[in-house]
């Protein structure tokens, strides 16, 4: 009887030390899991549009400018270019990233634009044309006379482009503002190097482009 006893405290005991340890391991489990889901309580939620750059670089208002002007710029420029035939030399496009490092007009100015250069940098005909954003035409309009006034005072890298820079535009229509440096072959003009007979070619020049630009945003 007392043998009896004695198995039966045996296996109560047994029971009760599982049971024990069985709950200190759910607790151990537990407490894992607690201490994970705190961490990541801790942690700021991934966002959804990470994956999703801003729009920067070459992307403004929602158009790539690496795939070409908008309709309405496209047209700008083939009206000029028809207007001017060969002597229109830009060639190469000007780019949101690259027009904030010449002129510090940023994409956050401006609805649409359109600017070219020549591809030798040697030649310094160029056009840009900015549809500036509601009150922005100003900071457009003065970044633009900036860039002129740094043209004029750092013509004498480019010597043979004195008269062309200085026969400069810039013009504002409303909201666009225009930047007009073109003159194509000025030794054509004056074979001395004239530069007063340049400059007036160039404005002259100049003057027939913003007048061609204004019939296009006017229509």
């Amino acid at each position: 009887m007392k043998r009896l006893q004695i198995v039966i405290c045996a296996c109560a005991l047994a029971a009760l030390l599982s049971g024990c340890g069985g709950q200190n391991g759910d607790s151990g489990e537990s407490s894992q899991t607690q201490q994970g889901e705190s961490a990541q309580e801790g942690k700021e939620p991934e966002s959804q549009e990470s994956s999703v750059p801003p729009e920067e670089g070459n992307v403004s208002d929602g158009h790539n400018y690496e795939d070409g002007w908008t309709a309405q710029m496209e047209e700008i420029k083939e009206a000029v270019a028809e207007k001017l035939g060969e002597d229109y030399w830009p060639n190469m496009a000007v780019l949101p990233d690259q027009l904030e490092k010449m002129t510090g007009i940023t994409p956050q100015m401006y609805e649409d634009y359109f600017a070219e250069m020549p591809m030798i940098s040697t030649n310094v005909d160029c056009l840009m044309v900015i549809k500036a954003v509601e009150d922005q035409a100003d900071a457009v309009e003065q970044a633009l006379l900036d860039y002129y006034d740094k043209n004029v005072n750092d013509t004498l890298q480019y010597p043979q482009n004195v008269g062309k820079i200085q026969g400069a535009r810039v013009e504002r229509l409303g909201d666009y503002v225009i930047f007009s440096q073109l003159g194509a072959d000025t030794t054509a003009v004056s074979e001395e190097g004239d530069q007063e007979v340049i400059i007036a070619h160039c404005q002259e020049v100049n003057e027939l482009v913003i007048e061609t630009i204004s019939n296009m945003i006017q229509h």
